[in-house]
């Protein structure tokens, strides 16, 4: 029989290896008897009113004429489980038709293409950035030197705008392909934590060799890779696409485009407009990113125990409700042992993100702390469905012209903040390329900034220690989703255009590595359902 164990536990300093031991003993039964033991999750319970510790969801393979005593310790439950093996995206029949086209190497496009080579069409997969080894030059320029290349940053390239995050691996969705995602991403070369971390995530640093490993495989597949080719026009016919084009002017013949391409690509959305498909706004959030010192943050999260060898940097994600107007004011994307990076895309715009490496190990902490946007606040900005641009743009460029130009980033205490205060003294600050003092009432608008004030104030409510001296704020935060919608029928297809699957972050219904991955599995097999039907 397999039975699953959910909230076994295990001291810190006990080797996992003693799991079996401490399974026999609550189910009564000897080591021996356990033909199976696999953990499924693992998580650390670092409640400061208890030593902290690991606790772990199991699946133990028994004997099926085996005697159970009923489990009596508290917080341990037991149920019959059988092993799920890792779900695969089920091989369409290939018929004849031409070769898919996928635009776009972030988590969409690059699973997009993994779904279709696996069922025997490896597609034609362009990106409009470079491969992440010439990316990661140019990122560092940008980040050194202020000089930014339009084609070639933290949004565009190999990877997507993952390759510079934490590459956090978190999802809500119970979509049955997650499993193979990460066991994708393992076998390329990611940690194998991730398979059963409560919060797994993979790295920056871990994430672009993971990358490399992807593209040689796809490759090895039949995939055809290329880099800086930017998809231009659409060759459409009665409403359904016939193929594309790309800056060169070649065009190429396609009956099925996956549309991959990000938020950080309006050239696309101006496209799909002109070509006749259908965009809406939709709501999302901006903000600024906040920094404290790492050991801060691990000792109001970890209390005494702060500082234990076997305890991960601490994280923390907060979100209230505020009296201004109903807004939410929540963290997002927290970034422990990380440092807050530039990842404008356009001249004359500073746009801020968190970024760590696999350790963790660095001296800050940071996190977006942003507010609910509504899609009545882009009036202002125009009416049409790409008006929410029109309000990021804004925003954007005002943070650059209140850092002093060179894509310097405003930036100012959260003590001054919260009182319109001084913004000349400033601590360190991990965000490159640089930043200055400024009054970051003026970088946001004005339902943001008081909810942001009154947010922070309840955010101190509940953890004792956010509001400080030592915490910074930097200016601005907006590319926490896609203000566009691309619409989308029950085909997973464009509204307007036969032929274009919209998936991803770009397309407005995806955010993170793993919806984003899913939401691309999903959209190669729409194509793959039509061109088998």
């Amino acid at each position: 029989m397999n039975l699953r164990i959910n909230g076994v536990e295990l001291s810190f300093g006990k080797p996992e290896s003693s799991l079996r031991g401490v399974v026999s003993g609550l189910l009564n039964v000897p080591e021996e008897a356990i033909s199976r033991l696999k953990i499924l999750r693992r998580a650390v319970d670092a409640r400061q009113s208890r030593p902290p510790r690991f606790v772990y969801v199991l699946e133990v393979g028994l004997p099926d004429d085996i005697r159970l005593s009923p489990v009596q310790k508290k917080g341990i439950t037991t149920a019959a489980s059988s092993p799920d093996p890792v779900p695969l995206p089920v091989p369409a029949i290939a018929r004849g038709g031409g070769r898919p086209v996928v635009v776009g190497t972030g988590p969409a496009g690059l699973f997009a293409a993994l779904t279709l080579a696996g069922s025997g069409l490896p597609p034609l997969l362009v990106e409009r950035g470079k491969p992440v080894e010439e990316r990661i030059a140019d990122v560092r320029s940008f980040w050194e030197r202020g000089v930014l290349d339009p084609e070639s940053h933290v949004h565009f390239g190999e990877g997507g705008a993952g390759t510079f995050s934490d590459g956090k691996l978190t999802s809500r969705s119970k979509n049955p392909y997650t499993p193979w995602v990460k066991r994708v991403l393992v076998d390329a070369g990611a940690p194998s934590s991730i398979l059963t971390d409560a919060k797994p995530h993979i790295g920056t640093d871990r994430l672009r060799n993971v990358l490399s490993s992807l593209r040689n495989h796809l490759v090895e597949q039949g995939c055809e890779v290329r880099f800086r080719t930017v998809l231009t026009d659409l060759l459409m016919h009665r409403g359904k696409l016939a193929g594309v084009v790309f800056g060169s002017g070649e065009e190429v013949p396609a009956e099925a485009l996956i549309l991959a391409t990000g938020q950080s690509a309006p050239d696309v959305y101006h496209l799909l407009l002109a070509r006749g498909m259908r965009l809406e706004t939709k709501p999302y959030a901006i903000g600024l990113r906040m920094q404290h010192p790492q050991d801060g943050i691990d000792r109001i999260q970890y209390g005494k125990w702060a500082g234990h060898p076997d305890l991960p940097p601490a994280e923390y994600f907060l979100a209230v409700k505020t009296p201004v107007g109903g807004r939410s004011v929540y963290t997002f994307c927290m970034c422990p042992g990380g440092e807050i990076i530039g990842c404008s895309s356009e001249e004359g715009g500073v746009v801020t993100n968190g970024m760590s490496t696999w350790r963790r190990n660095g001296p800050w902490a940071n996190s977006a702390v942003v507010v609910n946007v509504r899609t009545d606040d882009f009036r202002e900005f125009g009416e049409g469905p790409l008006a929410g641009l029109a309000f990021r743009r804004f925003w954007e460029k005002r943070a650059y012209e209140l850092g002093g130009g060179g894509f310097f980033a405003p930036a100012q205490r959260v003590t001054e903040f919260l009182k319109d205060g001084s913004f000349d003294s400033l601590g360190d600050v991990t965000y490159r390329p640089g930043v200055r003092g400024a009054p970051l009432r003026e970088a946001l608008p004005t339902f943001a900034v008081d909810a942001l004030k009154a947010g922070l104030r309840l955010f101190e409510r509940k953890i004792r220690g956010i509001v400080s001296e030592e915490a910074m704020l930097v200016g601005v935060e907006t590319r926490t989703s896609s203000p566009v919608r691309i619409l989308r029928g029950d085909n997973g297809q464009c509204l307007g255009g036969d032929g274009i699957y919209p998936c991803g972050e770009g397309a407005g219904y995806a955010g993170g590595i793993v919806s984003s991955a899913l939401d691309g599995i999903r959209a190669a097999q729409r194509f793959l359902e039509t061109r088998a039907g």
